[in-house]
């Protein structure tokens, strides 16, 4: 893997390695808009209902890196974190679509857009591996661009919106909670990182470099 820094953890030659897609998705146009409450209501729409359908393959992700983990730590922190998922996060959905009027069957079979299709079949394909290092480090990148988005330093003077559709999106992906499980999935590489093989950690690297490529690609077809 001569692209990778060798002086960094496996977590950062990852994030450097697409370095370039991350930085547009943590500074992009969809961000600054929740940020200052005048993102149009059916680009969130579009949004939250294409999302929305990310959250079954999810889940199934963060339960193959349960069963694949070495040992058995991660499991209890994996665990924990899909109880989150399948709680609050999905109430913050329901609330959002209610308030958005998204109706019955777009909330549940809407149709797919291209980029979500391909992010569904990227988690399917990274469960299916039941690979540890390919499923954590495409959690690492659904979680931790949402995290460098939405607690980025140069936002936190500002006033957090005031419709809940906005700020509650925010602040679902700006708490301790969040924040921890974010620098746990970094810690994971980097501490399974010097266990791969070149092959291993080929893999590895090419399932977080598509992840962060479709997450850009997702924020921006929300626009088109």
């Amino acid at each position: 893997m001569s692209d990778l820094n060798p002086s960094q953890g496996f977590a950062e030659q990852l994030r450097q390695s697409c370095i370039t897609d991350w930085n547009a998705c943590v500074q992009h146009r969809f961000v600054h808009e929740i940020f200052d409450g005048s993102l149009d209501d059916a680009v969130l729409r579009h949004y939250l209902v294409q999302d929305y359908q990310f959250i079954n393959r999810f889940v199934a992700l963060l339960g193959a890196a349960i069963a694949s983990a070495d040992v058995f730590a991660p499991r209890v922190v994996l665990s924990q974190f899909a109880g989150m998922v399948t709680s609050d996060e999905n109430t913050y959905f329901l609330r959002s679509f209610d308030m958005l009027g998204v109706p019955e069957d777009q909330r549940l079979t809407p149709e797919l857009t291209a980029p979500t299709k391909a992010f569904q079949q990227l988690m399917h394909e990274a469960a299916q591996s039941l690979n540890y290092a390919n499923c954590m480090a495409v959690l690492a990148v659904a979680e931790g661009i949402y995290l460098d988005w939405a607690d980025q330093p140069a936002k936190k003077h500002l006033p957090m919106p005031e419709r809940f559709e906005h700020s509650e999106w925010i602040v679902l992906h700006a708490n301790d909670f969040f924040r921890g499980f974010v620098g746990w999935l970094r810690s994971e590489l980097d501490r399974i990182g010097p266990t791969l093989d070149e092959t291993q950690k080929a893999e590895a690297t090419h399932y977080f470099q598509r992840a962060v490529k479709l997450e850009r690609q997702f924020f921006d077809h929300v626009y088109e």
